[in-house]
């Protein structure tokens, strides 16, 4: 048997490269789990991938015997990968069609880019969990990012047995890079405002701000469904920028939302601020940062540079006084947490969560400074090559709550929280002149 992978777009029937398409073994990944109960908007097109034939691997420990139409079975362990030639680049939801077999729970995970030189590995679904049935069952997640062009993948059976019908790829919204780049002059004495959202509106610039979406757990497991332009997760009111997390709203885990400049605006250089008050509880995981106007899908970071100006974690603060530790850190690819050796710097910041706070980074040509408050915390300022220094790339600014995740939900989330909220009084760019 082989497999087809087919391009739908209306009426419209495009034949996509398709090549090695089999199953092995593997080590198992545990991602974080999250049911997908959200609709999105009406799909552009999809690709649909059904099985036809299997092929050999030395390392495989056993291969299926199906025929001409039939599913695959997976088990814990095992894999089935495919090539698979994306016409669009875009943001899509990931749907795997099939049956769990046994009295155990179920988990699926999908990677992408496996033949990739880093020895990364990219998730790009987290994981995936269902209940045993009798009968197929689509097992999906959304806002998946995937670039146009070849993409080699692998779904994981992470835990049970699962018998594959058919994997789906349903264009939710095509990507849109920043056309307007801002590049600040970063030489004189002053600072002059050339970029701001004070949200003194009664609703969120949307000539400023647009949403990222979906629940595909984001490259850390995170918890939250990102809901796009919607009130209950992101508003104005009263000269602030409420973005709050809800559990169990709308019958997700969590919502929350996860604001960006990008496909607005992207910033070269000069300084960004915002002021802001963060959550409190364990489990929250808050950010103002930026992430490079060339990131597409997982393959580019941290090619395209990330600054983070503020993270913050809730296990961190403390319940009572609200005091609790700003983080600033920079992401490239030769210093990134992934490999271990990401270059940070903390602060303790009193009544972070009970008091406004300004968080800054001021970035030239040679260096990047953050700061709290107007003092100084943190300098980075490897410039030897592009792995150590790729920010000549202009950055988009991101504001967002997630819930859970690698490092939000470390020590665990505190079941008694229903709500969580991060506030920002101003977002700002400045020059110098």
């Amino acid at each position: 048997m082989k497999y087809s992978l087919e391009l739908i777009l209306k009426n419209t029937f495009y034949t996509l490269a398709i090549s090695s398409i089999y199953f092995a073994c593997s080590s198992s990944q545990d991602s974080g789990e999250e049911e997908v109960k959200m609709d999105a908007s009406e799909p552009t097109y999809s690709l649909v991938v059904e099985a036809e034939s299997l092929h050999d691997l030395s390392d495989q420990s056993r291969l299926n015997e199906a025929v001409l139409g039939e599913s695959v079975t997976l088990t814990e362990g095992e894999w089935l990968a495919i090539d698979a030639d994306f016409e669009q680049a875009g943001r899509y939801r990931v749907e795997v069609f099939g049956t769990p077999i046994g009295a155990d729970t179920s988990a699926i995970w999908t990677e992408d880019y496996y033949d990739n030189p880093d020895g990364r590995t990219y998730d790009v679904t987290g994981k995936i969990v269902k209940s045993p049935s009798s009968e197929i069952q689509n097992y999906s997640v959304e806002g998946s990012p995937f670039n146009k062009g070849l993409h080699k993948m692998k779904v994981h059976v992470s835990r049970g047995s699962v018998d594959i019908d058919k994997i789906v790829f349903t264009m939710m919204k095509p990507h849109k890079a920043s056309t307007e780049i801002l590049t600040q002059n970063y030489e004189g004495s002053e600072w002059e405002l050339v970029w701001s959202d004070e949200f003194d509106g009664t609703q969120i610039d949307q000539s400023k701000w647009t949403f990222d979406f979906g629940d595909w757990g984001w490259g850390n497991n995170e918890l939250q469904y990102y809901t796009e332009n919607r009130p209950e997760n992101a508003r104005v009111e009263n000269g602030i920028l409420v973005i709050e997390a809800r559990k169990g709203d709308l019958g997700n885990k969590w919502t929350s939302a996860r604001m960006t400049t990008r496909g607005k605006v992207a910033f070269l250089y000069g300084k960004i601020e915002f002021k802001a008050m963060v959550p409190r509880e364990r489990g929250n995981w808050a950010a103002g940062w930026t992430l490079g106007n060339t990131y597409v899908d997982e393959k580019d970071w941290p090619y395209s540079g990330e600054i983070d100006i503020m993270e913050s974690v809730g296990y961190e603060v403390d319940d009572e006084t609200g005091d609790g530790i700003a983080h600033a850190t920079v992401h490239t690819p030769a210093y990134y947490f992934k490999i271990g050796n990401q270059i940070s710097s903390t602060r303790e910041v009193s009544k972070i969560a009970a008091d406004w706070h300004t968080y800054a980074v001021e970035w030239t040509p040679s260096e990047i400074r953050m700061l709290v408050d107007g003092e100084p915390y943190y300098l980075y300022d490897k410039t030897a090559n592009e792995k150590e220094w790729p920010f000549n790339i202009p950055q988009n600014i991101i504001l967002n709550l997630a819930m859970g995740g690698g490092w939000g939900g470390a020590q665990g989330m505190d079941p008694n929280i229903t709500d969580q909220k991060l506030l920002i009084d101003f977002v700002r760019v400045y020059q110098k002149k």
